[in-house]
C-alpha cells in the first residue's frame, strides 16, 4: 500500500467531521482560542411531563414550586375525601349494635306506662357516651308521681339518688337526676325540663331526702325553684345576692366581683 493510500482514510474522516452541523453558539470561540462556554439552558431540556425547563429564572422556579405544592394539596384532599367516603359507607353499612342496657330501659318504660299511662315519658334512649345509662325525659307536671313510682315499685326499686344538678340549655332549664337500684343493680338517668321564665320543678325531698341540699344548690346557682321543698333558700351565696351565676345570661350586679 502506498503512502497516499494510507493517508486517505484520515482525510475522509476529517471531511465527515467538518460536514456535521455546528451549533450557533459554538461558532464563536472566546479570545485566546479556548473552548467555547456552554450556553445556559434556554428551554431545551424537557421535564418529566415534556414541558421545557426555563432554566434559572427565579420566577419560573417559584412558579414550579407553587404548582407542585398545589398538586400535593389537591392529592391530599382527594385522599382525605376518599377515606371519609369509605368511613361513611362503612358506618352506613354496619348498623349500630344494640345496647346491653336496652332491655333494662324497655322494662322501665313498660312499667311506667303500665302504671301511669302514656302521657308521662317524652323520650327514652340509651346514653352511649355515659356507659350506656338508660335515660328518660319525663314531663314536668308528671315528675313527682313518676319519681315515687321509681322508688316504690318492686320491679324498679331505685332507692338511691346519686346526682341532682341544674343545667341551663339557653332555650330552657333542666334538672338532671341519676339513680341507682341496689336491689336490681341498675342505673337510670332522668331529665326534667323547666321554662326559663317560670323555672319550677317538683321537689323530691319527700321521696329521697338526700335531694335537699342539691335542690337548694340548683336554685342558688341556676334559679330553678323546687315546689314543695321544705327550706328552699340559697346554700352557697349570701341571701342578698342578685341573680344566679350559672345561668348563661347572668350579668353580675357588681362588675368587680
Amino acid at each position: 500500500m502506498s503512502e497516499r493510500d494510507k493517508a486517505q482514510p484520515e482525510t475522509t474522516q476529517d471531511s465527515r467531521r467538518s460536514e456535521q452541523p455546528v451549533p450557533e453558539e459554538a461558532t464563536t470561540s472566546p479570545a485566546g482560542g479556548g473552548e467555547a462556554p456552554i450556553p445556559a439552558d434556554k428551554g431545551g431540556t424537557p421535564d418529566a411531563e415534556g414541558t421545557p425547563k426555563t432554566g434559572g429564572a427565579p420566577e419560573a422556579k417559584a412558579e414550579g414550586k407553587t404548582t407542585a405544592r398545589a398538586r400535593a394539596a389537591a392529592a391530599a384532599r382527594a385522599r382525605a375525601a376518599a377515606q371519609g367516603g369509605a368511613k361513611t359507607a362503612k358506618a352506613e353499612a354496619a348498623p349500630e349494635e344494640p345496647s346491653p342496657m336496652q332491655p333494662v330501659l324497655d322494662h322501665i318504660v313498660h312499667v311506667i306506662t303500665r302504671e301511669l299511662g302514656d302521657g308521662v315519658i317524652e323520650e327514652a334512649y340509651i346514653n352511649r357516651l355515659a356507659k350506656h345509662v338508660p335515660t328518660l325525659v319525663v314531663k314536668n307536671e308528671r315528675w313527682h308521681e313518676t319519681a315515687r313510682l321509681l322508688r316504690d315499685h318492686p320491679e324498679l326499686a331505685f332507692d338511691y339518688l346519686s346526682v341532682l344538678v341544674g343545667i341551663d340549655h339557653e332555650t330552657h332549664l333542666e334538672v338532671y337526676y341519676h339513680f341507682d337500684s341496689y336491689q336490681k343493680g341498675h342505673r337510670l338517668a332522668v331529665r326534667v325540663k323547666a321554662d326559663r321564665e317560670q323555672a319550677t320543678v317538683p321537689s323530691v325531698t319527700d321521696i329521697w331526702p338526700g335531694a335537699d341540699w342539691p335542690e337548694r344548690e340548683a336554685y342558688d346557682l341556676v334559679g330553678i325553684r323546687f315546689a314543695g321543698h321544705p327550706n328552699l333558700k340559697r346554700i352557697l351565696l349570701p341571701d342578698d345576692w342578685v341573680g344566679h351565676p350559672l345561668r348563661k345570661d347572668y350579668q353580675p350586679l357588681d362588675e368587680g366581683v
